[in-house]
This record gives C-alpha cells, structure tokens and sequence, in this order.
C-alpha cells in the first residue's frame, strides 16, 4: 500500500513537471523558465543560499506548532470534557476565531517586534484555534455510556485521558494540524517579507526584485518541497497513530 502511494505522487510530481515544461515552452518568456534549468540552478545555490533560509522557515513553523499544541491541545481537552468550562471558552473562541490572523500581524509587530517571536506567534495564532476546535468537538462527540465503566472502576481523570479521550481526539486532532499547516505556510510566506533577511519568503521576493526568475522559482520548489515533507511526516504520524484507521 505504501509504494502505492509513492508511485501515486511520483507520477503526480511527473505530470505536473511535465505540465510545467510545456508551459514554458509555448510562452518562452524568462518570467516561466523551464523546469530544466530550475532544477540545475537549484542544485548549484542550495546548499550555498537557499540551505539557511529553509531552516529558518522549519524552525518558525516547527516552534509556532509545538506553541499551538502545547496550548490548544490541553484546553481542547478541558472544553470538550468539562461542560461548564465549554459555556463559558466557547463564546471566546468563536468571537476570536473568525479574525483574519493576517490582520493581526501590524499589531503583533507593534508588541513583540519585527523578529522572531512576531513570526512564531502567527504561525501559533493560525493553528491553535484549529486544534481547540478539533479536539473539543472529538471529545464531544464520545458517548456518555463510554465512560461509566471507567468510573465505577474508579479511573483517575489521566486513566480517561489515555484510555478515551486521547484516542477518540486523536484522529480530528491530526486532521486540524493537517489544513492549518497550509494556511500557516501561506502566511509565513507573507511574514517573512518583513524585518528579516532570513526565510523562504525573504528569498524568494528578493529574487524576484532582482529580476532573477531561476532563483525566484529554485526558491518556490523549495518552499513547495516544504510543505510536501511537512504533510507527509503528519500522514505517516497519523498511520501510525491511528493505525486503526487504515485497517
């Protein structure tokens, strides 16, 4: 099943390639170069260039991540398990949650600065409110009657944490990181336009400004091949973790 799955994006990757040279072909302009070329300049200024801005842009998601886990995973947990405590957040985050995070960002600057922490912080404003959401309504959604034998054996709150919560969250938990993660590379993008000289973003607008479409495009294959690794390592996490699933 699994190198099913990697023939299936191996020839995804071939036909969009293939797409790709046509394109540039048929326009034969420098704004689309051809495939060919990306990937020789790529190979020539990666470990040069590119290498630094790359880790720069895993280390801004990975941190921003582990912030939203750390805090949207727990009160997930409280929200969906303990009723009150879901009436009186529920208001809270739904007021919060539709606001464009991107808008937010002048008033991040403003109050952490144009460095790191303001960048982090929006990847962290992006998928937390995602996990809440997911592990609340997860838990929410187990059956009253799942847990009376856990309480007439006298189970602690952390025997139903491990026995019931976790697994019945789990699924929707990896699913919200999952499609955060895609608005968060957008917005990192975006991000790193601003008050730093390091960062997938930064590398690819200050190509573009020098009118160097190789490196413009050596840097969006990149950035693409970013996300790719990111998805995948969430779908291998998740058939391992949910292996129950794939059954």
């Amino acid at each position: 099943m699994g190198k099913l799955v990697s023939l299936w994006y191996l020839l995804a990757a071939v036909v969009l390639t293939l797409v790709w040279f046509v394109v540039s072909q048929l326009v034969d302009l420098p704004i689309i170069p051809s495939p060919v070329l990306v990937v020789e300049n790529l190979a020539d200024i990666f470990m040069k260039y590119i290498a630094i801005h790359s880790l720069y842009s895993l280390w801004r998601i990975g941190a921003g991540l582990l912030l939203a886990v750390a805090v949207g995973l727990p009160l997930g947990v409280i929200m969906g398990y303990f009723p009150q405590t879901d009436r009186f957040l529920a208001p809270v985050v739904y007021l919060t949650y539709p606001i464009p995070k991107i808008a937010l960002l002048p008033i991040l600057m403003l109050l952490f600065g144009v460095g790191e922490l303001s960048k982090v912080f929006m990847i962290f404003l992006i998928i937390v409110f995602q996990v809440v959401v997911a592990v609340r309504d997860g838990i929410r959604a187990i059956p009253n009657e799942t847990y009376y034998p856990l309480y007439s054996l006298g189970a602690s709150f952390k025997d139903i944490f491990f026995e019931v919560l976790w697994p019945a969250s789990l699924p929707k938990f990896i699913t919200a990181i999952r499609v955060a993660l895609a608005t968060a590379i957008s917005v990192l993008f975006f991000t790193e336009t601003f008050g730093t000289q390091y960062g997938m973003g930064y590398f690819i607008m200050d190509a573009w400004l020098r009118v160097n479409y190789l490196e413009m495009y050596s840097g969006i294959v990149v950035l693409s091949l970013l996300g790719l690794i990111l998805f995948t390592t969430i779908d291998l996490i998740e058939r391992n973790a949910c292996h129950w699933q794939y059954k």
